[in-house]
């Protein structure tokens, strides 16, 4: 047989030398060409040793033995997508799965019009050279992720032979510059949201908004955590909070986790508690407001700064214990991560330049002179 092949020179010979097996003369390698159901199948068995093509060829004809035939065949990627994502549904946070539908809609045109058994490694390289240009590194990560799971399905259920987005590259994401205030700008933020601007309702908006920040800033929490945070998670007794899990907020690692309170946090609770009207329950939520975004936006600008985020004071946190010199693992657990310290340790291992500075002012080579209760080493065999 005569034909053209990805991996051969063009007008390739093949020489036919057993019942579905084919040995390309130019290499010597040994090709595989099957049909099922209407469908012709051409697989190279990557060798040139022919008992290793025959053992080859014999598993890729069991593996074809057991692709569906049948209407199933027919369904369309996006039949296909929806079918996986319903299957998985149910162990994802609303935000996961819209995430995922938001990566099937994108992702869905260059597969259109195709059966899924249809679906070649060039249909899966039009979305690569095609869309992959167009968009940011974390979405193309997620939607490649996507695809490849959604085609394992199709493989899994019978209806594909193996998975044409399988050797597409992720591509690496670098590391957003992270904004994190200075102790001083996240000072001069809280006491400018604190001041109100004179109209009704305007010194109960400013507290809430200023008791919001500080609240982030001295646990590390993320947003939703800290704003769904009860007074019956707060343990002054045993100085502590506790962050719950899916029964109550939904963490992002869906567990429940007790962190201690710094002194700061402290005095803040207790302050809300005590001028709180009338006297909080203890299923009260500590903040009154779900975000402190307009009064955020408004600090910032008039005081000059760059537009910090709530995110950005959960940074403020974790970069404030590495100062004070906690260790990494410890802050890793306040925060709720699972991986030991790794994410932390890349997020948070650059420390902010003024520290880095007055660190540097520590280390002596032995420019100065030795403090008294120093005592000099012998010289080497005076002993």
């Amino acid at each position: 047989m005569t034909s053209t092949h990805s991996e051969s020179v063009p007008s390739a010979t093949f020489k036919k030398v057993g019942e579905c097996l084919y040995r390309l003369e130019s290499t010597g390698g040994y090709y595989a060409l099957l049909k099922r159901g209407g469908k012709q199948f051409r697989r190279s068995l990557k060798t040139r040793d022919r008992k290793l093509a025959e053992r080859r060829l014999g598993a890729l004809k069991q593996e074809i033995a057991n692709l569906v035939i049948s209407d199933d065949a027919k369904l369309t990627f996006k039949d296909i997508a929806e079918r996986w994502l319903s299957s998985i549904r149910h162990t994802l946070k609303p935000k996961s799965a819209s995430r995922l539908e938001i990566c099937i809609k994108g992702m869905e045109p260059f597969f259109r019009g195709l059966a899924i058994r249809n679906i070649k490694r060039q249909d899966a390289e039009r979305w690569l050279t095609s869309r992959g240009p167009k968009i940011a590194a974390q979405t193309f990560n997620h939607e490649l992720g996507a695809m490849r799971n959604i085609f394992n399905y199709a493989v899994s259920l019978g209806l594909m032979l193996d998975n044409p987005a399988r050797d597409i590259s992720r591509r690496p994401v670098r590391q957003a510059r992270i904004s994190i205030p200075t102790a001083e700008q996240f000072k001069q933020l809280v006491a400018a949201i604190r001041q109100n601007d004179g109209r009704l309702d305007s010194q109960r908006k400013a507290t809430s908004g200023a008791d919001l920040v500080e609240l982030l800033g001295y646990s590390g929490m993320r947003l939703r955590e800290a704003t769904s945070l009860r007074w019956r998670d707060v343990d002054f007794d045993r100085n502590t909070i506790t962050i719950r899990g899916p029964d109550d907020v939904g963490t992002k690692n869906s567990e429940s986790r007790t962190i201690p309170m710094p002194d700061a946090l402290r005095e803040l609770l207790t302050s809300i508690k005590a001028h709180r009207q009338p006297e909080p329950k203890p299923d009260d939520f500590i903040s009154l407001i779900n975000d402190a975004k307009k009064c955020l936006n408004t600090a910032c600008r008039k005081l000059g700064f760059p537009h910090f985020t709530h995110h950005d004071f959960r940074h403020f946190f974790a970069t404030t214990c590495i100062e004070s010199g906690v260790d990494i693992p410890t802050i890793s657990r306040w925060l709720g991560h699972k991986d030991g310290g790794a994410l932390a340790m890349k997020v948070y291992g650059h420390l902010r330049q003024e520290h880095s500075f007055a660190m540097i002012k520590r280390v002596n080579f032995g420019s100065e002179p030795p403090a008294e209760n120093v005592v000099p080493m012998a010289a080497s065999g005076s002993l």
